[in-house]
C-alpha cells in the first residue's frame, strides 16, 4: 500500500514540476525570442533530471516490494 502511495506522489510531483518548467520556459521564450535555443536546451536538461528522479522513485518502490 505504501509503495503505491510513494510512486503516486513521485509521479504527481514530477508532473507538477514538468508543467511549471514548461510554462516558465514558454514565458521566457515569449519575452526573449532570441534566447529560444538556450532556454530550450536548459528546459530539456531539466526535464531529463525530473524524469530521472521519478524513475529512481520507481526503482526504490520495486525494491521495497520485492526485497522487503
Amino acid at each position: 500500500m505504501a509503495a503505491g502511495i510513494a510512486i503516486g506522489l513521485a509521479a504527481a510531483g514530477g508532473a507538477v514540476a514538468m508543467g511549471v518548467a514548461v510554462s516558465k520556459s514558454a514565458e521566457g521564450i515569449a519575452r526573449q525570442p532570441e534566447a529560444e535555443g538556450k532556454i530550450r536546451t536548459t528546459l530539456m536538461l531539466g526535464l531529463v533530471f525530473i524524469e530521472t528522479t521519478i524513475i529512481y522513485a520507481l526503482l526504490v518502490v520495486i525494491l521495497i516490494i520485492f526485497v522487503l
